[in-house]
């Protein structure tokens, strides 16, 4: 199973979201890839923000050897399921991917937890500490739906 979180700048959000569902996937056995991306390049090469750095590593989770990187239309040759954190990161990974874009392998995290509800996970980046509390804690209920509806079956 090879996973791809997605947000805007790849510093917040999705390192979480790759650093809770390969622990996650490990800890069960499973040999996943997971990766994260963003879609605005500004962070291209930076660690995690400290906060989900700090985050992570309270429920001993190190991400800080992850680096942003662009998600580029390629990701949808090399991933099976593509997560986005919010609507509007769909928006920008449909306009990067274009002609490439495939719509079965996109999807809110969110709607692994509550089906159909498009519920967006909030950018802690202009807030305090408790955002990105709140941001882990939907991301690890959302990591346990995936790995229980795919850890499993062979998802291809």
């Amino acid at each position: 199973m090879r996973i791809l979180m997605v947000c805007l700048g790849n510093i917040c959000r999705s390192p979480l979201a790759e650093g809770i569902l390969q622990k996650k996937a490990a800890d069960r056995g499973l040999n996943w890839e997971v990766d994260s991306a963003g879609t605005n390049g500004y962070h291209t090469g930076e660690t995690p923000h400290r906060l989900s750095q700090k985050v992570a590593a309270l429920h001993g989770i190190d991400i800080s050897g992850q680096r942003a990187r662009d998600f580029v239309a390629a990701d949808f040759n090399r991933f099976d399921k593509i997560y986005a954190m919010a609507e509007d990161v769909i928006d920008e990974i449909k306009y990067i991917a274009r002609s490439r874009f495939d719509a079965s392998k996109v999807t809110l995290i969110m709607n692994e937890v509550e089906p159909g509800s498009n519920k967006d996970v909030p950018d802690p980046w202009y807030g305090p500490e408790p955002g990105y509390h709140e941001v882990y804690d939907m991301l690890d209920k959302a990591s346990d739906a995936i790995l229980d509806k795919y850890q499993i079956t062979n998802f291809k």
